[in-house]
């Protein structure tokens, strides 16, 4: 028997079962042993060949008996016993030839091996995935904002880690969004929130798991509290702002902070608001912004504690035996009122007073009773002084009106623009009658306040012939009104930006107030709102306002406050000192000393105080009148004189803890005298007079003549358009400048009437001489009084500039060929600025886009620049 026939006979038999295939092997090698015995004395040869069955395929971990036939030369079986190896991986085998797979698939060509002396034997091993053992969901875990969406995938993989196709069916399990059930698409719910183990996928009884977190979506509003929010003047309040998703998830935003309709400030990164002094009811105007979006809150302003009381009329002039009603308003420290019950008293005699309602009832001794009338509430009081003189005849019956006169009139405003009428009564006589005019408009053309006579107008161009109406009993008086187009200013195009102070000293822990504006590419200034910031240490700044706290440290910190505007940015340096211990104030010294004033003029007293050594020491001084001559703001200073002409020594009192100082006031029979009548001489026929050059951008009118010396050059005309004649560095023109220098000198040498505030806007001033030191500023409205008088004549003293943002309104005959404006450097009419008056300026004017001039822009030195849509007309 051979033994090819062995191998024959065992692979018949199943490879599972090797126990099988062994007893089969065993028994047929016997057989051929005593075949071989009988037939072939000689036996088989030396081994030649090796033959390893079977090749085999295998999951993984699975097993198989290899079997190892042997031959000789002659193909006869051989006995022997092999060495067994694994050569090309793909698994383990024992000595017996007993083969275990490994768990990385492939196919492992001869890789089992046989071997006997230097003969082997081989045979190939391919080693499959096993039967699916685990299921992985990726991505594991995932963050998905909400309504986002995700697609999941699912792996399968046998005990060894390979992938075994599948088609899972997928769920959401605990919450956080849905999944398609085919495909594993998931889309994220609306609720925020970690999902653990949420989305699976399953195949049979196993199954797969990710975890999701859902997360806020982008912000779709933003609500601001507290709202609505009421405060007194001057608190503060911390708004929040609160973000949310479409879902209602809370959404983490850095808003910016602004004020859109008043009622104070607030830092645009912190959210703190401070109220104003305006009290009011401001809609909406606290406002968080994020993009696109915003919120707002409503603000209410109320009136603060109250800090002073004071009583009116004061003083009170009456005739002995007759009564006079006083009153009591308190008022906080931003001067709004504050309601108060007052107890009444009388404290140096001239009659009694009704303690609840404050009627006064004269005595019979006629006498002067300085702060006599008391009112009081809580611990604070005010005063008021009664003078009583003798009876007197009754008066003569009030004469009676007989026409009423509307001024202006015709009065020419831009769409949108305001104008202030004026109604004069006189009698039959020509005499003035005073009134209360009722105001209406009758022929269209805009509206107008009933009681002040304040007209705005509509947005219709056109003439409105006799619309504006003012009636008193049973008479009326008219005005026309034109309407006329307004076209928008150009925006200025901004160089570069300029902080001040630079540098500035401040002392450790101190504070400084930093101001920036823009100048532009013709050199002009732009008002900016900046941004500021701190980039070199020094101290803190507030981003929005710009004032600055110096830190503990001493030192120069280079360019370290920054202001920031668009693209730009301006930089100033901050050197800070160490502190000196405050020192005491030991005096304090008003001024001026003595004030002279016309009556009903008003004068600014200041205060300083000094140390022992005679350095200034900061105190809030309180402010009263002691001795009469008129009254004073207490917080302020602002002194306004009576009607009583005389000189009232150490009237005007400055306190402050147990010091104080004095000044005098004299209040003249007469307001100082006016500047003399034809004043201008060979200038009056200007309305444009300049020392290098004259510009327009466009659409101007100068309806008068121009002149120029010693410069000589005129540019913009056209397209701006001069009605008169231009004299331009010849014999005229210098004569004119002549004349010029003198009326400017002649207006520079008159005697101050009135000291000013910086900014006259918002209030009337009677006719006189007004001056300053420094500089003059108009935001808002100056009227001029002319009680009258069609020849009462103004005069206003600026030491250095003019700068307007307002108008002037002439009322009572007051006329702008009497109003002079006296300008130490240059002056400028801000954006629409309807002016009135003679401007002499020693340096240059200025007219911005859309500012019109009733009067002369008259520059000694300097050139006079118009902008666009400028009109000047000789009054």
């Amino acid at each position: 028997m051979k033994m090819p026939t062995i191998n024959r006979t065992l692979r018949a038999l199943p490879p599972s079962f090797p126990p099988v295939r062994w007893a089969v092997a065993a028994a047929l090698l016997a057989v051929v042993s005593a075949s071989c015995e009988v037939h072939d004395p000689l036996g088989p040869g030396d081994l030649m060949s090796i033959t390893v069955t079977p090749d085999v395929t295998l999951p993984i971990l699975g097993t198989q008996q290899f079997v190892a036939v042997g031959v000789d030369a002659d193909g006869r079986e051989v006995s022997f016993s092999p060495t067994w190896t694994v050569e090309e991986g793909g698994g383990t085998i024992d000595g017996a030839g007993m083969f275990t797979a490994g768990t990385t698939l492939g196919v492992y060509t001869a890789t089992i091996r046989a071997t006997s002396g230097g003969v082997f034997g081989s045979a190939t091993v391919t080693v499959i995935a096993g039967p699916l053992a685990t299921i992985a969901v990726s991505p594991n875990p995932d963050t998905l904002a909400i309504t986002e969406s995700q697609q999941f995938t699912a792996t399968g993989m046998d005990a060894g880690g390979n992938p075994v196709p599948i088609s899972p069916t997928w769920s959401v399990v605990s919450g956080g969004g849905t999944v398609t059930s085919d495909s594993g698409m998931f889309t994220a719910g609306t609720v925020a929130g970690t999902f653990t183990n949420s989305v699976r996928a399953t195949v049979g009884s196993l199954s797969g798991a990710a975890t999701v977190t859902v997360i806020a979506g982008a912000a779709v509003s933003i609500s601001v509290t507290p709202n609505p929010q009421s405060l007194p003047i001057n608190g503060a309040q911390q708004f929040t702002a609160t973000a949310v998703d479409a879902g209602g998830n809370p959404v983490a935003v850095t808003p910016v902070w602004s004020v859109e309709a008043g009622g104070g400030t607030i830092n645009a990164g912190t959210g703190m608001f401070t109220a104003g002094t305006t009290l009011g009811t401001f809609t909406n105007t606290v406002r968080a912004t994020v993009g696109s979006l915003s919120g707002s809150a409503t603000v209410t302003v109320v009136a603060g504690p109250a800090v002073s009381i004071r009583v009116v009329p004061d003083p009170a002039t009456m005739l002995v035996g007759t009564t006079q009603q006083f009153t009591a308003t308190a008022i906080d420290a931003g001067g709004n009122s504050v309601p108060i019950t007052a107890t009444w008293s009388v404290e140096a005699g001239g009659g009694t007073i009704n303690a609840s309602n404050g009627l006064f009832t004269a005595g019979t001794t006629a006498g002067t009773f300085r702060k006599t009338i008391k009112a009081t509430s809580g611990s604070l009081s005010g005063f008021a002084t009664v003078i009583l003189t003798p009876a007197a005849p009754p008066p003569p019956p009030p004469p009676t009106a007989v026409s009423i006169t509307v001024t202006p009139n015709p009065a020419t405003v831009q769409i949108n623009g305001t104008q202030q009428f004026t109604a004069r009564a006189v009698d039959a006589a020509g005499n003035n009658v005073a009134i209360t005019a009722t105001w209406s408009v009758e022929e269209g053309g805009g509206t107008i306040s009933a009681i002040t006579g304040l007209f705005t107008a509509g947005t219709t161009v056109g003439t409105f012939e006799r619309t504006v109406k003012a009636t008193s009993g049973g008479l009326s008086g008219f005005a026309t009104v034109i309407v006329t187009a307004e076209p928008p200013p150009p925006p200025p195009t901004v160089d570069y930006i300029v902080v001040t102070p630079d540098p500035a000293t401040v002392q450790t822990n101190g504070t400084q107030q930093f101001t920036a504006w823009a100048v532009d590419t013709e050199g002009d200034s732009v008002a900016i709102a900046a941004d500021w910031f701190i980039t070199a240490g020094g101290g803190t700044i507030d981003f929005a306002t710009g004032m600055f706290t110096a830190g503990t440290t001493a030192g120069t910190f280079e360019k370290t406050v920054r202001a920031n505007s668009g693209d730009l940015s301006g930089f100033a340096t901050v050197i800070v000192t160490t502190m000196p211990p405050p020192p005491t104030a030991v005096s304090i010294t008003v001024s001026p000393d003595t004030a002279t004033m016309a009556p009903e003029g008003t004068q600014q007293f200041t205060a300083t105080a000094e140390d022992a050594a005679g350095n200034p020491v900061v105190i809030t001084p309180i402010w009263s009148v002691e001795e009469g001559g008129g009254t004073i703001d207490s917080a302020t200073g602002l002194f306004t004189a009576g009607t009583t002409a005389g000189t009232f020594g150490n009237t005007v009192m400055a306190t402050s803890g147990s010091l104080s100082g004095f000044a005098t006031v004299i209040v003249t029979a007469a307001p100082p005298p006016p500047p003399p009548p034809g004043v201008l001489g060979s200038a009056a026929p200007n309305g444009i007079m300049a020392g290098t050059e004259v510009t327009c951008v466009s659409l101007g009118t100068i309806n008068a003549d121009v002149s120029i010396h010693p410069g000589s050059t005129i540019t913009g005309f056209p397209p701006c358009v001069i009605t008169g004649v231009q004299n331009l560095g010849n014999a005229i023109a210098e004569q004119a400048q002549i004349d010029l220098a003198t009326a400017y000198n002649t207006m520079a040498g008159l005697a101050c009437g009135t000291q000013i505030v910086a900014d006259l806007g918002g209030t009337t001033l009677p006719a006189g001489v007004y001056c300053t030191a420094s500089s003059i500023g108009v935001t808002g409205t100056l009227t001029l009084d002319g009680g009258g008088d069609p020849n009462a004549e103004f005069v206003f003293q600026a030491g250095s500039s003019l700068t307007t943002a307002g108008n002037i309104v002439l009322i009572n005959d007051a006329q702008a060929k009497n109003v002079y404006w006296q300008v130490g450097s240059s002056a400028t009419l801000g954006t629409a600025s309807q002016w009135q008056g003679n401007i002499l300026a020693l340096t240059s004017i200025t007219l911005v886009d859309n500012a019109n001039l009733i009067g002369r822009a008259l520059a000694r030195n300097g050139a006079v620049t118009l902008g666009t849509n400028n009109t000047i007309t000789i009054p």
